[in-house]
């Protein structure tokens, strides 16, 4: 996979130069394999993959556990009171590398059915593709609640689905991202509670002292902090994200 990209940026790097050298080149080129499906030229199959490169950054974050995991961590950080702390590129951060420790058996069953398959050319093009699918379907599906996936069927008109295996990717994924959407609220409600707890006693207390003028924010602060490190909070917000996807 690393030689295809590098090979692939040094196309992109050169194609100043080989621009005239593509010129007697036919645009499209079909092979027909002894199956009887096709397989076009390596011109177009670049230009396929130029162009799905810019899908590349939504399918990162919508199809996989990155959008449950920023949400609670935004979540997680309002409920402390911090503001900028720890900043966006770190929250990021963390939710890509969690993502993909997440999503690690995915992709190496894609790697192992698929990937490797192909470039060992032991399977065409659309094969690898299918194998690939499998498995982001599958875990897509079992993190998609029933009813969002009735409720995008019945959207399409869909008439044809048996089982939600038939479901097609337009259908699934929709319905995966509002499932995601659902259960990264309910996971950011449960993570708010304590914290709010912390803000009502505090503000309370300086009630009842007569500090109206005091930002009970300020003073929920250090405390809301201390609770956090002395639970090992970290640990626990993590391991509770892993443990939602069945990790």
């Amino acid at each position: 996979m690393i030689r295809g990209l590098l090979i692939f940026v040094v196309l992109l790097a050169l194609m100043p130069d080989t621009a005239y050298a593509l010129q007697d080149i036919s645009a499209v080129t079909v092979k027909t394999n002894p199956d009887g499906s096709e397989e076009y030229s390596v011109t177009l199959q670049i230009l396929a993959i130029m162009t799905a490169l810019t899908f590349i950054p939504a399918m990162v974050i919508m199809m996989t556990s990155f959008t449950r995991i920023i949400i609670v961590l935004a979540i997680l950080r309002q409920a402390i009171g911090l503001q900028q702390s720890p900043s966006n590129q770190i929250l990021i951060g963390i939710a890509l590398f969690l993502s993909f420790f997440i999503m690690s058996p995915v992709l190496n069953e894609v790697n192992d059915k698929a990937l490797q398959p192909y470039l060992n050319e032991e399977v065409t093009s659309m094969e690898a593709l299918d194998r690939a699918k499998a498995p982001v379907k599958a875990f897509m599906l079992a993190q998609t609640r029933l009813t969002d996936l009735e409720t995008f069927i019945e959207i399409s008109g869909e008439e044809n689905i048996a089982e939600p295996n038939d479901v097609p990717m337009s259908i699934l994924i929709p319905s995966f991202i509002t499932s995601e959407l659902k259960t990264a609220f309910q996971i950011g409600f449960m993570v708010f509670i304590p914290f709010l707890i912390i803000d009502l006693v505090v503000a309370s207390v300086l009630m009842a002292m007569g500090m109206m003028m005091l930002s009970p924010m300020i003073v929920s602060l250090p405390f809301k902090l201390m609770l956090f490190v002395l639970v090992d909070g970290w640990s626990l917000t993590m391991s509770t994200l892993a443990g939602s996807f069945g990790i």
